[in-house]
């Protein structure tokens, strides 16, 4: 384990280490991450560099400075991310720097504070079933179409959950679709991507205000209150402004869409290549279950990132205020000194409580929706297991750009209809 020193004694400045330089923004890298990850491991167990700041990838190293965050060593760097796409004070621009994950500590404190409570394990298994409904219609719409693009199939999963926990009228879900898709590829670190940025933003916060206003005025609804109820009440609680409370919504709609959806792809491309694990999940409960939580181990799609707040030491490192560090969770289940043959995707697998799975992130930005997230995967794989059997790549598989959500764009399947 590395350890976290105050001294310089032996300590190299980070600016003087010899490190693998990641290209990380190139299709290469899209489609094996895995192997540039590994020469890089051969240059140095935990640290490479890319364009735009350095890249953490050892799971020990990512789980210490991020735990450091607790201590405020850190501070959001999202204004270096909206510099690196040239988009301040654009809408997208002013949105990325006033979200939740981007506010000063007690600020932030204050906010996950109001609305944490609102997200427990236990909300999330009442809307179980709702889940199963919305895979179930899901599945009923589009198997008769036999072959079909599996990420674009998955995609309407998330957004239809999230729709229906705040009571909007299932018609936004296309629209809704479409922003979310533009604003999963912010941080690819691609300003061509900006455009495209500035219209979903637009249309996300047009939605949300509209949403939050109507509900307002029309308080009554059939059934028991709703994610949105519960969120516009604790809000008035912790007196929160409506512009925090508007970007809080879209950032629920934004965390919960991609990661879930480039996890049921990735996730359903493995078990093309595991015939067994795929149908145990049709039959148990379970056993799909831990074989979500070590796939989340064995693939996650993003990253987290960090600008120092002061000069910290690290394992030997001096790393200097203000660098940009990116942390590559979703190599972090890969690291082979920590896990035993991390290339191998095994729900049996035991779990070393000291080296859980990164996917949520760590401390005071761990993932809101991580509940949710969860269940809302569990449900969704056990329903297309059960009735979609023998899966096999039916065409040409797209990868999206590394750096940010990673995942597929485009996983074509056929299969046999239960």
């Amino acid at each position: 384990m590395s350890t976290i020193t105050e001294t310089q004694d032996k300590a190299i400045p980070l600016e003087e280490m010899e490190l693998y330089h990641l290209h990380w923004n190139t299709p290469e890298m899209a489609e094996d991450p895995y192997s540039e990850i590994a020469a890089a491991r051969a240059v140095h167990p935990w640290l490479a560099k890319a364009d735009e700041g350095y890249v953490v990838i050892g799971y020990q190293a990512i789980r210490d400075l991020m735990e450091m965050d607790m201590q405020d060593k850190f501070r959001p760097s999202f204004d270096g991310i909206i510099e690196i796409l040239g988009a301040k004070d654009t809408p997208w621009g002013r949105f990325t720097a006033e979200q939740m994950l981007a506010l000063g500590p007690a600020e932030h404190r204050v906010l996950r504070d109001t609305f944490a409570a609102k997200f427990t394990p236990r909300y999330a298994n009442q809307i179980r079933p709702l889940m199963q409904e919305i895979m179930g219609n899901l599945l009923e719409e589009w198997l008769p179409r036999g072959e079909f693009d599996f990420a674009e199939f998955s995609s309407y999963y998330p957004v239809s959950v999230m729709t229906s926990m705040i009571g909007a009228p299932l018609d936004v879900i296309p629209d809704l679709r479409e922003s979310l898709e533009a604003l999963g590829l912010a941080y690819s670190l691609d300003p061509s991507r900006v455009p495209a940025l500035q219209k979903a933003i637009i249309h996300m916060d047009d939605f949300c205000h509209k949403l939050v206003a109507e509900r307002r005025k029309n308080p009554e609804h059939d059934g028991p209150p709703d994610l949105l109820d519960m969120l516009i009440e604790a809000s008035a609680e912790g007196q929160i402004p409506d512009r925090q409370l508007i970007d809080m919504l879209i950032f629920l709609f934004e965390a919960g869409y991609d990661t879930s959806k480039n996890v049921i792809t990735f996730m359903m491309y493995e078990m093309t290549r595991h015939p067994e694990i795929y149908a145990r999940c049709a039959e148990d409960t379970d056993y799909c279950r831990k074989a979500v939580e070590e796939f989340l181990r064995y693939f996650n799609p993003s990253h987290s990132f960090r600008f120092t707040d002061s000069e910290i030491i690290y394992d030997g490192v001096i790393i200097p205020k203000d660098t940009m560090l990116f942390f590559s969770l979703n190599q972090s289940g890969r690291d082979p000194s920590v896990f035993e043959n991390p290339e191998v995707f095994d729900p049996e697998r035991p779990i070393d409580p000291s080296h859980r799975q990164l996917a949520f992130g760590l401390g005071k930005h761990m993932c809101l929706g991580q509940y949710i997230a969860r269940a809302q995967i569990q449900e969704g794989l056990h329903m297309i297991a059960r009735q979609m059997k023998n899966p096999s790549i039916a065409g040409d598989v797209k990868f999206r750009p590394f750096p940010g959500l990673w995942g597929l764009e485009s996983l074509p399947l056929g299969f046999d209809r239960a």
